[in-house]
């Protein structure tokens, strides 16, 4: 645990380095998280965004990695529902999609 805290307190001591080596704008995160700008150059000054925040803003810097864990997620989410059998046949689905005259 104590591993992690510190590598937790070491992207939040270089968030404003890998920002500006990002491809993307301050603005740009700015909007994605939903700070206004003087709370975020605030925090971004005194480094005290919130784990929320930070890992809002680790979402839009590493987007590659994001999308492996949600997949990974989903993936998992998609094995539970399988072994629950929370799930329908291809047939009910085309029957589902038809009676909605979508097909």
């Amino acid at each position: 645990m104590i591993q992690e805290i510190i590598a937790y307190k070491n992207i939040v001591d270089n968030i404003e380095s890998l920002m500006n080596k990002s491809p993307f704008k301050k603005s740009y995160i700015i909007e994605q998280v939903g700070i206004p700008s003087p709370t975020f150059y605030r925090k971004l000054k005194t480094q005290t965004f919130s784990a929320d925040e930070m890992l809002s803003i680790a979402k839009i810097l590493s987007p590659e990695e994001n999308f492996r864990l949600e997949l990974k997620e989903e993936i998992e989410q998609g094995k539970r529902d399988l072994e629950n059998g929370d799930f329908i046949t291809h047939e009910e689905m085309l029957a589902e999609l038809r009676s909605k005259k979508l097909i």
